[in-house]
């Protein structure tokens, strides 16, 4: 392993590196690897449009021909203001900048919206994947809402030469269900046209926010990756677990929600990183559909968050990482080496599966 993953885990090294006791074996998913597409996608019901744009994306950037995925998402103009995402650098109101991140960043991937792809898809839709993240939660409704609205048309992804389609739901939320039957038409139809899918599978609910943020528990982000696959979704899009428990949380007293099992907290999981996010792999079929997890917002240590936060990934046997605040929110140059370190673990071999 690279001296500068090790030093930049520091604390952190010798529990995420030297884990080797995970509830769910490696032996039991379908790890990623250069035959991914061929020895995943090529038995399922997916078309061979589907299977060139999927190769298209495993074969592109630094992580070419691995199985692993980096990507660059920037629509954080539309769901966190464009304000409040440029901010630290103004550079990237313009959207051939952040192609040019992507892009330089040896990322397989660059995910944004209509506006930003549509604009520069002559000159970039041939040169990297453009994943069209097709709904948004808009921020100027007063108050705000938590609402994911379509922003256009499948048929609009497909006209500027997209290699796949994005999109969120909020599981738990009051509008889940309206955005889970939009969504679940939109991949269909993304799929007839060759598109790969690739869903955010968030959660949204105040009563998820009790002693703890069990918007990002393993069980319940967990159960939202496995309702993400059964849209045929992909890829999944997930946030790194932080804790676990959130269905027997929310059972108390005299509420009743969902349905558990104790064993999934002392037989498939336990309260090591890599296992919570084990069990998001789990969900994700075993591994057949790939788990990326977000980068999550810059702070003060973005590069040993990266790095800690690749390691769990890997070592859970997900598929990579969907990093953009971190990169974007720097100078190009910096942006290019956080997206680099990311990368790094998943080329490192000495960095294994746990």
């Amino acid at each position: 392993m690279t001296t500068n993953i090790q030093s930049l885990l520091g604390d952190k090294a010798e529990n995420l590196l030297g884990f080797k006791s995970p509830k769910i074996p490696k032996e039991r998913l379908h790890l990623p690897g250069p035959d991914f597409v061929e020895r995943i996608f090529a038995q399922s019901d997916r078309n061979n449009r589907v299977l060139g744009s999927l190769a298209r994306m495993y074969g592109g950037g630094r992580l070419g021909g691995t199985g692993y995925l980096s990507i660059l998402p920037v629509d954080q103009g539309i769901e966190h203001s464009g304000g409040a995402s440029f901010a630290k650098n103004p550079d990237y109101f313009d959207p051939e900048n952040i192609i040019k991140l992507a892009i330089e960043g040896g990322c397989n991937a660059v995910a944004s919206t209509y506006g930003v792809l549509g604009i520069m898809a002559r000159q970039y839709a041939h040169k990297i994947p453009f994943i069209v993240k097709i709904n948004h939660n808009e921020l100027l409704t007063y108050p705000n809402s938590f609402e994911q609205i379509l922003f256009g048309t499948v048929e609009e992804a497909y006209d500027m030469g997209a290699a796949a389609v994005g999109a969120t739901i909020y599981f738990g939320s009051n509008d889940s269900h309206r955005e889970l039957i939009e969504i679940a038409e939109a991949f269909a139809y993304a799929h007839e046209l060759g598109m790969v899918t690739v869903l955010w599978c968030y959660l949204r609910n105040p009563a998820f926010k009790k002693d703890k943020d069990y918007h990002v528990s393993a069980d319940l982000t967990g159960q939202a990756n496995h309702l993400g696959v059964t849209l045929q979704a992909d890829i999944i899009k997930q946030k790194l677990p932080e804790n676990n428990g959130g269905f027997l949380a929310l059972n108390t007293g005299d509420s009743s929600y969902g349905k558990l099992d104790k064993r999934m907290y002392s037989e498939l999981s336990s309260d090591h990183p890599i296992d919570l996010c084990r069990y998001q792999v789990a969900n994700c079929y075993m591994g057949r559909i790939g788990l990326i997890n977000s980068g999550g917002a810059s702070g003060a240590n973005d590069f040993g968050e990266a790095a800690a936060t690749a390691v769990i990934n890997k070592r859970a046997g997900g598929m990579g990482l969907i990093s953009g605040r971190k990169a974007f929110q720097r100078p190009m140059e910096e942006g290019v080496k956080l997206l680099n370190t990311i990368q790094d673990v998943y080329l490192d071999k000495s960095i294994t599966v746990a």
